[in-house]
């Protein structure tokens, strides 16, 4: 590893890490060090170890060896408790949060301010808590909302304020931005500036290169669950990091080889959901890849929602070739040839109790039924070719969806879609979490898919990704449909502009 510093100003070191589990030899002998004051990015494909490196050192994992210093002395935590008590708390991936508990009550759990010698939360100083430290980010979400009620991308920004108010001197941010927008970004990093001239470190995952070069000092890169190395991203550019990143070369980022007919194939006319978007009307034509963006909470996702059928709109009507049909539930959608890759795939897209194999078939298991027998051979066979098609990491179709990545988790969901043979799909930020390797095999299947006659609409909150793989693209705000936008003429500055 290359030193960018004396020893004085190393708040953590991990040396020689090394973790297996489920068949899998998840880090091999890690070491990585982290300065006061510093972003220390680590980047790497999905599976690479970023996140099992992390999950030790808060005390989710324990690692088979190893050692650990913080400030100068060994450290081992047992748990998460461990780790914030010694001054380390993680903003994850995965957003875990109660749903039935407020926001505010989310923030300070275990924490609460108390009344009666202890007996009595007091809510009045907790929800003014809550409120200070969403203040410091410039979120407005009422402390008293229950976390059941807020979109994903509100769950991360409380995820985020939870994180902060621990005021730890060490801070691991797991994909921050994944479900959050551009304004909500922005204001992120300058909380991280804020936080360097405070003396924190910080740990920064993120598949969003951009963001790399734009916050980190330093990064280190992990393969296959090894160091590679360290560099500062002064003297890095994004096709040098790719290149440690993936060992193989990448030829152009988006794939884009579908050409749009105009022939109109879903038809949507003033759908509408009381309190979550007004009338919208749209056409996807054939062959075509449909963008849609906007600021968090502008209706996109739960647009979405209304017209695969999770949620019954209030009105409206939706056309297949020209022809009435009824989405009142996901099944009259999946029947009706439509797919959808909502946006949190632990919560809403996968059984992460179950295997590799029952996630992929789970919409498509009828066809390999025949009355009380199942035909097991040509099940296998499709799982086998989904896994293939993906390039799912994964040490056999019987492991756990839960003990994957959050990347190889995504690509079985689309495995999954691949098997149900859809004509149309409905994709809520697809690479979501995803390394740019993976990001361009989904960009292949979008682009392959549409070009056979079927029709995509995506929602992506990455301007550069939307603008990228849209053939036109639809604008949201405050849950309308507020402009259009052809490939010709996107920019990232008209999309915002729309958009605000």
């Amino acid at each position: 590893m290359t030193a960018t510093g004396t020893d004085q100003e190393i708040i953590l070191r991990m040396v020689n890490v090394d973790k297996r589990f489920h068949g899998v030899h998840a880090l091999k002998g890690v070491s990585i060090e982290l300065r006061r004051g510093e972003v220390h990015a680590i980047c790497g494909e999905n599976g690479a170890g970023k996140s099992t490196l992390m999950k030790i050192l808060m005390g989710v994992y324990a690692a088979d060896s190893g050692d650990m210093q913080l400030n100068g002395h060994p450290v081992r935590f047992q748990s998460p408790r461990q780790a914030l008590d010694a001054g380390i708390a993680i903003i994850e991936q995965e957003l875990t949060p109660i749903p039935d508990m407020t926001v505010a009550e989310n923030i300070f759990l275990g924490r609460e301010p108390m009344t009666a010698g202890g007996l009595f939360v007091n809510y009045r100083s907790l929800n003014r808590m809550a409120q200070d430290v969403l203040a410091r980010i410039k979120v407005r979400i009422e402390p008293t909302r229950k976390m059941k009620t807020l979109s994903v991308a509100e769950v991360q920004l409380v995820e985020i304020a939870k994180a902060l108010s621990y005021d730890s001197d060490v801070l691991i941010m797991d994909e921050p931005t994944s479900a959050i927008g551009e304004r909500e970004t922005d204001v992120l990093f300058d909380i991280i500036r804020t936080l360097k001239t405070q003396g924190k470190g910080i740990f920064y995952i993120s598949h969003r290169l951009k963001e790399i070069f734009r916050v980190a000092d330093v990064v280190t890169i992990l393969r296959d669950g090894e160091y590679i190395a360290t560099k500062p991203t002064s003297g890095l550019d994004q096709d040098a990091l790719v290149n440690l990143m993936i060992s193989r070369k990448l030829e152009g980022q988006y794939v884009k080889e579908n050409t749009p007919t105009d022939v109109p194939f879903l038809t949507v006319r003033n759908l509408r959901r009381r309190g979550k978007h007004e009338a919208v009307s749209l056409v996807l034509h054939r062959g075509e890849i449909l963008g849609i963006y906007g600021l968090v909470g502008a209706g996109r996702s739960e647009f979405l929602e209304s017209l695969f059928g999770v949620a019954r709109p209030d009105g409206g009507e939706v056309l297949l070739e020209g022809k009435p049909v009824a989405h009142r539930t996901p099944y009259d959608s999946i029947r009706n040839g439509v797919a959808f890759v909502t946006e949190d795939r632990k919560n809403s897209g996968l059984a992460l109790i179950l295997s590799v194999k029952d996630n992929t078939t789970l919409t498509s298991i009828r066809k390999y039924h025949r009355g009380p027998f199942v035909n097991r051979r040509r099940e296998m066979r499709d799982v086998l070719r989904a896994i293939d098609f993906f390039g799912i990491k994964t040490p056999s179709e019987r492991q756990l969806v839960r003990n994957l990545s959050g990347g190889n988790q995504q690509k079985v969901v689309l495995g999954r879609w691949l098997l149900a043979q859809p004509s149309i799909l409905l994709m809520d930020e697809p690479t979501r979490g995803i390394d740019v390797g993976a990001k361009r095999e989904i960009y292949k299947f979008m682009s392959d898919f549409a070009n056979e006659g079927n029709g995509v609409i995506m929602v992506s909150s990455e301007l550069p990704e939307v603008i990228g793989m849209s053939d036109r693209i639809l604008v949201f705000k405050d849950g309308r449909l507020n402009g259009e936008v052809s490939r010709a003429e996107a920019s990232e500055e008209l999309l915002m502009q729309i958009a605000t």
